[in-house]
């Protein structure tokens, strides 16, 4: 009696995993979502290299946030990326996340500096970055 009833079980899943009709177009979904996932990856804004600094993170951070703050009497947004202020976004004056131009302050790769920073967005302010450097 089991052996029968085993083979009963598993003989539904096999007969209703066979794609048919409609159900075929479910197996291209999570190829869909991956192309959908890059083309909106590659769409971020291009971000400029300003330079590398010898201070830690959250003081360069802080400092373009200030001079910034104090330049345009607006205020300024500073969004941390991973904790301990190790990686920020510096929003300019008037400028909103998550796509507004930013000062990215990141840890530095290269021996001998502590912090790299680049902006996205607007270049120009790229002077008031390299004050805080």
């Amino acid at each position: 009696m089991r052996s029968h009833l085993h083979a009963a079980l598993l003989r539904i899943p096999l007969n209703q995993s066979r794609l048919e009709g409609d159900n075929v177009n479910v197996k291209y979904l999570p190829l869909i979502a991956l192309t959908v996932a890059i083309s909106a990856h590659a769409a971020e804004p291009a971000v400029q290299n300003v330079g590398q600094s010898q201070k830690d993170a959250p003081d360069v951070s802080a400092c373009i946030a200030k001079t910034w703050a104090d330049k345009s009497q607006q205020q300024v947004i500073s969004q941390n990326v991973l904790a301990n202020g190790l990686a920020t976004d510096v929003y300019a004056p008037g400028q909103q996340p998550p796509n507004g131009a930013a000062a990215m302050v990141r840890p530095s790769w290269k021996p001998g500096a502590k912090t790299w920073v680049g902006v996205r967005g607007d270049a120009a302010s790229a002077g008031d970055i390299n004050a805080c450097l």
